[in-house]
């Protein structure tokens, strides 16, 4: 017996198979892709002992071994083909317990292939809440597999099964040469007998799958696709047929195991929790009404809690910046590392409040079930704009972030659907438009009470939200005529019981996300504050010092000769001259050439736009060390009127313009490998960036 497996989780989505990852890994994760797809791939290292240890392969969700997306034929591509390098030497099988007749369909296609497998049923505090009980012995006799019941939630039964997969891992493999889970399904002999012998498979119903997988399968090379097709018409196999008749042979056996192992309470304990809740949260009217009042509180919670952390995060970096400038000598390097690096990495830092609060309220609404909810309430809605009610959960998503979100589309079958959901996806405001939201809002809105109790700028903020999602249906809207979708798609999903949020899991969560933020975010930044630390300290020949000198020339010494002597050395630089040189495109929307070069590094990332306006302002600013990016903003004069440069009609236009821009490369290459080509991206490139410029300059020429 070897010291070291690979052992898969599979199991319908919903099941608690994420729970039981990471309960058996803790925090020995890795997340990358299956090669040549973009689906997710979660693996880590489980200690089974202290002599035995197993890399855990989280495979992705999937009601059975008949895959109807990506994201499902990952997992049969790897469970079918022994050669896979994540092929498994064991399957652990995570049904939800309440809905064990579901969950056994999935599982009785994987015990068929052979391989060593366990049935591990979770949620099993839900069936004794309920009032159902399941017999376990019975359960296992009729199965003829371990079963191990687990609370993947609290961490109950995780010893116990992995002393379970010891034992089964020992055991001799079944071999099941012609046996399947049920006998009364008659595969033709001589194709099962030809594909077991063309791909020495070990059983029969492995090569029945290879009969229905002909064309679909990644790991068939056209050679042995072309043999498939071949026995298929020879012994006339049908798929869809056979698979029909399959599938409701396993459900009347299923059902059979069912009635003899779970029993039913009495009437008395019957009416959960949950249908009373969903009598209020599913209603028609009162539904949108709870819903929309959550993210009204969400996003004045955004604002009253994270003012506080916010300045102190401000305040000791331009404590710490202060510091390095007293203790390190005046030089070059000392200027790229104050103004230049730790500048822009702090436009970032100081907004991991916001994001934290917002990744908080977003998983905690997963975690309750309530988010399930919000997609079942707004299906109708979504096919009235042409999308998927599927469209539902990346549109969701993308709060928290555009790239993500795309790659959830997957689970949209209609291509159309798909294509629509992803072009209209980034219209939705995601965290890293935080930073620009916050810092614009609270340099023009009031940190006033409306009504005594609700926070104003959070208002604002909730409408920008919602402007994005009203973007997004009506260019949904728009572009399901462009790609003439004719047909229809039906929403089809299981609505989970209400739970008490896990709160290590939230707060876990929230720490990944927000690392996730800042080092993504921190990558971009360090290269970008440093090319434009560079492009702003130097210029083309003599020309900031003869700015310099211009300045010095006119001006009497005083304590703002030095920040004019900035400004004019700025202008003077490399930086200067590229954003002259693009702002008469951006000057109807009331931009000056700063803005414009922050505008253009952003394109890199949203959230670059607040750290390159921290870089812009604090070079060569001695006076500015210890003020805040708030403050630099507010003191920046437009030259032409002589007053302030952020002005209400300067920061709704940018508002507009970020709330619509596509401002994300990561986005855009994320859509080029999910459509995989340029078309798409470009097209989307353009639209939204029209958008943004055409709402940006009607709104400032209103304002102005």
């Amino acid at each position: 017996m070897k010291s070291h497996y690979k052992i898969a989780l599979v199991g319908n989505p919903n099941a608690g198979k994420s729970s039981l990852f990471n309960q058996l890994t803790g925090l020995s994760q890795k997340v990358g892709n299956f090669p040549g797809v973009t689906v997710d791939k979660k693996t880590g290292t489980c200690h089974l002992n202290d002599v035995h240890t197993a890399e855990i392969i989280d495979l992705p969700g999937t009601y059975s071994l008949f895959p109807k997306s990506p994201d499902e034929q990952v997992v049969t591509d790897i469970l079918l083909n022994p050669k896979d390098e994540w092929y498994p030497d064991m399957i652990v099988v995570v049904a939800d317990a309440s809905n064990l007749k579901r969950n056994l369909l999935l599982f009785s296609e994987v015990k068929d292939l052979g391989i060593p497998v366990l049935l591990a049923l979770n949620m099993m505090d839900v069936v004794k809440k309920s009032g159902f009980h399941i017999d376990l012995s019975s359960l296992q006799n009729s199965l003829r597999v371990a079963v191990i019941t687990t609370n993947a939630r609290s961490g109950e039964g995780i010893k116990e099964l992995k002393q379970q997969i010891i034992t089964t891992l020992s055991e001799k493999k079944p071999q099941l040469s012609s046996e399947i889970f049920v006998d009364t399904i008659q595969f033709p002999e001589g194709l099962t007998q030809n594909i077991r012998s063309k791909f020495a498979l070990p059983n029969d119903y492995t090569a029945v799958q290879y009969a229905h997988q002909a064309q679909d399968a990644h790991f068939l090379d056209d050679q042995s696709q072309q043999f498939l097709e071949e026995q298929r018409q020879r012994y006339g196999f049908q798929s869809r047929q056979w698979q029909t008749e399959e599938t409701l042979a396993r459900y009347a056996k299923i059902r059979r195991i069912v009635s003899d192992a779970v029993h039913k309470p009495s009437a008395s304990k019957q009416n959960p929790l949950t249908t009373q809740l969903d009598n209020i949260l599913l209603h028609r009217v009162w539904g949108f009404v709870i819903f929309f009042a959550i993210l009204f509180l969400i996003f004045q919670a955004i604002f009253a809690w994270a003012q506080y952390p916010m300045d102190f995060i401000d305040a000791e970096i331009a404590q710490f910046t202060g510091w390095l400038h007293s203790v390190l000598p005046q030089s070059m390097l000392t200027d790229l590392l104050t103004d230049g690096l730790i500048a822009g990495v702090g436009g970032v830092l100081i907004f991991i409040p916001y994001i934290a609060i917002l990744f908080a309220f977003i998983n905690i609404l997963e975690e309750t079930g309530y988010m399930a909810r919000v997609v079942f309430i707004t299906d109708r809605i979504m096919r009235t704009f042409g999308l998927n009610g599927k469209s539902v959960v990346p549109l969701i998503s993308s709060v928290a972030c555009a790239v993500p979100a795309i790659m959830a589309t997957r689970n949209i079958d209609n291509w159309k659907e798909r294509l629509i959901t992803i072009m209209v996806t980034p219209l939705m405001s995601c965290s890293a438009r935080i930073p620009i939201y916050t810092i614009l809002v609270a340099l023009v809105v009031p940190e006033q009470k409306v009504f005594g109790i609700f926070n104003l700028q959070g208002i604002i903020l909730m409408a920008l939200y919602l402007l994005g999602f009203v973007a997004a249906l009506v260019s949904a809207w728009i572009m399901k005529f462009f790609l003439q979708r004719k047909d229809r798609s039906f929403l089809i999903m299981e609505l989970p019981d209400y739970k008490t949020p896990r709160w290590g899991n939230v707060g876990l969560t929230i720490l990944e996300k927000v690392k996730t933020f800042v080092f993504e975010a921190g990558k971009v930044i360090v290269a970008i504050a440093t090319v434009l630390w560079v492009l702003a300290s130097y210029g083309p020949g003599n020309q900031m010092a003869e700015a310099e000198q211009a300045v010095r020339s006119q001006a009497k010494e005083s304590t703002e000769l030095e920040d004019h002597v900035a400004a004019a050395k700025l202008e003077a630089s490399y930086a200067g001259h590229f954003g002259k040189f693009i702002e008469p495109a951006i000057r109807p929307l009331g931009y000056d050439w700063k803005i414009g070069i922050a505008l253009i590094s952003s394109f890199a990332a949203r959230e670059v736009f607040v750290g390159t306006l921290s870089t812009i302002y604090s070079v060569g600013s001695e006076s500015e060390d210890m003020t805040t990016i708030q403050d630099r903003l507010r003191s920046e004069v437009n030259p032409q009127t002589n007053g302030p440069m952020y002005t209400p009609a300067v920061a709704s236009s940018l508002l507009l313009f970020y709330a619509f821009a596509m401002m994300c490369m990561s986005t855009l290459a994320t859509v080029y490998r999910e459509t995989k080509g340029w078309k798409w991206p470009i097209i989307q490139l353009v639209y939204m960036t029209g958008i943004a410029y055409l709402s940006a300059f009607i709104v400032y020429t209103i304002l102005k």
